[in-house]
């Protein structure tokens, strides 16, 4: 089965004396983007999640935060004095460029200084932190299979809608069959009382030579091919919901093709039963490309 691009997982887990939440989420991309929001303190923890979540989903924009506590107040907080004086060097640089250019700048405040990355650490010089990259690997795991499964759950719904809508295509696409079956006969006599009152009009035309060109009026007004096409592209399409697994890029291409052929169809239909019909394939084409926006 096709998978979906969007999907949300979250969960809960502690080992003494942190705690922590988890949250992972993703919506449609053209590629696969990764974005971890992940404690720099924990060395080596970034790379291992990166490369998990890079075996699990092939395409999306993924975001992974993680936000860890810990449950000892005393000494749990730790102050990098040596990050601190150079974000207050870099400050002090800011405020002297301001004054010459004529600026004022709000002044800060520690609240602001603290929020700053790497200047308030939850962990003290003296924990390993070992133990706990070790388990929130694990811990990490299932939430990954949660995310999946949720993504699973709406490429199945993803596949029922568009399953559907290819059954509307189909059906429109024998209507165009048959109503372009039904205007030959129409535009033969239409093409032929067009050759007459050319060939009466015109003195010393060479009749070969216009026959030619009303026979390429012909030609360019039938739509047999963007029929067929239409059919062979209902078929790909199903072949590629049948087939599963990363197919979003496939199908997209797919609904190019589609609007490609529906636009001929509607410049060439030369009757407005026929034109009618264009004209809901190309809605049903659209509903569908914005479905497709969302297979992985």
């Amino acid at each position: 089965m096709i998978h979906s691009m969007t999907g949300f997982a979250s969960a809960k887990g502690a080992l003494a004396p942190y705690s922590w939440g988890w949250e992972l989420r993703s919506v449609n991309g053209k590629g696969l983007d990764l974005r971890l929001r992940v404690p720099d303190w924990l060395p080596g923890l970034e790379t291992a999640l990166r490369a998990h979540l890079a075996d699990a989903v092939t395409r999306g924009n993924v975001t992974l935060s993680l936000r860890i506590q810990r449950a000892d107040e005393a000494g749990s907080l730790t102050l990098d004095t040596a990050t601190l004086d150079a974000v207050l060097q870099a400050m002090g640089q800011i405020e002297a460029a301001a004054q010459e250019r004529g600026l004022t700048l709000a002044p800060s405040r520690a609240s602001d200084l603290l929020g700053w990355r790497g200047i308030l650490d939850t962990a003290t010089a003296e924990d390993d932190t070992g133990p706990l990259i070790t388990h929130l690997k694990q811990d990490f795991a299932p939430l990954v299979v949660a995310f999946v499964q949720m993504r699973r759950a709406e490429g199945d719904a993803l596949h029922a809608v568009l399953l559907r809508q290819l059954e509307t295509l189909q059906r429109l696409t024998a209507d165009a069959a048959t109503l372009a079956e039904a205007r030959k006969t129409v535009v033969a006599d239409t093409l032929r009382t067009n050759l007459a009152r050319v060939l009466d009009n015109t003195d010393g035309a060479d009749p070969d030579r216009v026959a030619q060109e009303l026979a390429m009026l012909a030609v360019k007004s039938d739509v047999t091919e963007e029929i067929d096409r239409l059919g062979a592209h209902v078929r790909a399409a199903r072949d590629l919901l049948g087939q599963g697994g990363a197919v979003g890029r496939k199908l997209d291409f797919l609904m190019q093709e589609f609007n490609r052929e529906a636009n001929t169809l509607c410049s060439k239909s030369q009757s407005t039963d026929l034109t009618a019909v264009g004209l809901e394939l190309k809605a049903v084409i659209d509903q569908m490309r914005e479905q497709v926006q969302n297979v992985e």
